[in-house]
């Protein structure tokens, strides 16, 4: 079982990787603490094909862009050093909200990057993003051919969206109506999920299945995507445009 930020903070204090101060806050992109928590990961498992930085955004409220700059910097740095080791295939950043509000840029994590590496050949490698017909901005961005999604793919990066279903939420308003203007015949869920996958630059969408079932229903669905066109009707209507 992975432990929670609790357990996470209560070892490393015990283990002298965070201060008191530092483990009460609950995420630290602190290096030695970064180091700690792949060291952790690759104990459990071998070795990592991509280690995320979840949720960088959460040091920006009330400090200087440069403070979280750097401190990202430092968090790659790290991670930096696992893949020229060979531990780890590459790393990327996670985040809910931090390139929808502004905090961070995909042009800047590049540069984060290049700066941690030192050069230009640095092992930044993934993004992830929440992509969903309710947090749907990614969406319409890439089909307008603009946003993080196409930026990332731009630059050869694996993008990854994350909350498809919104946490179960969006279920509640996808209407029959909704279903049948994305794919007749599905089921909600699986209509839901075809609309995220079928975002241009979008290469992975990150779900799971509770039965055998429920995978094949899915995997069928994104077998087919939506042309822009298509896709472009549903975030119209939702809009109501």
């Amino acid at each position: 079982m992975r432990d929670g930020p609790a357990e996470q903070g209560r070892a490393a204090l015990t283990e002298g990787v965070l201060t008191r101060e530092e483990a009460a806050g609950g995420h630290s992109l602190e290096r030695g603490f970064v180091r700690w928590q792949t060291e952790r990961s690759l104990a459990a498992l071998g070795r990592v094909d991509l280690v995320f930085v979840h949720n960088p955004e959460h040091h920006a409220h009330g400090l200087d862009r440069a403070v979280l700059h750097r401190r990202v910097r430092e968090a790659f740095a790290a991670l930096e050093e696992f893949a020229h080791a060979g531990r780890i295939g590459g790393y990327g950043v996670a985040t809910w909200s931090g390139l929808t509000s502004g905090a961070l840029s995909v042009p800047e994590l590049l540069t984060l990057a290049q700066q941690a590496a030192g050069s230009a050949d640095h092992h930044f490698t993934g993004l992830q993003m929440p992509v969903s017909l309710i947090m749907d901005a990614p969406i319409t961005q890439a089909l307008n051919g603009g946003g993080p999604l196409v930026q990332a793919k731009d630059a050869g990066l694996i993008t990854f969206g994350s909350a498809p279903l919104h946490g179960g939420e969006l279920l509640d308003a996808m209407t029959p109506e909704l279903v049948n203007l994305i794919c007749p015949g599905l089921s909600a869920a699986a209509a839901a999920l075809l609309a995220a996958g079928s975002c241009p630059g979008l290469d992975v969408v990150l779900t799971s299945a509770s039965t055998r079932e429920h995978w094949d229903d899915v995997a069928k669905a994104l077998g087919s995507p939506l042309t822009a066109q298509e896709l472009r009707r549903v975030t119209d209507e939702l809009a109501g445009e």
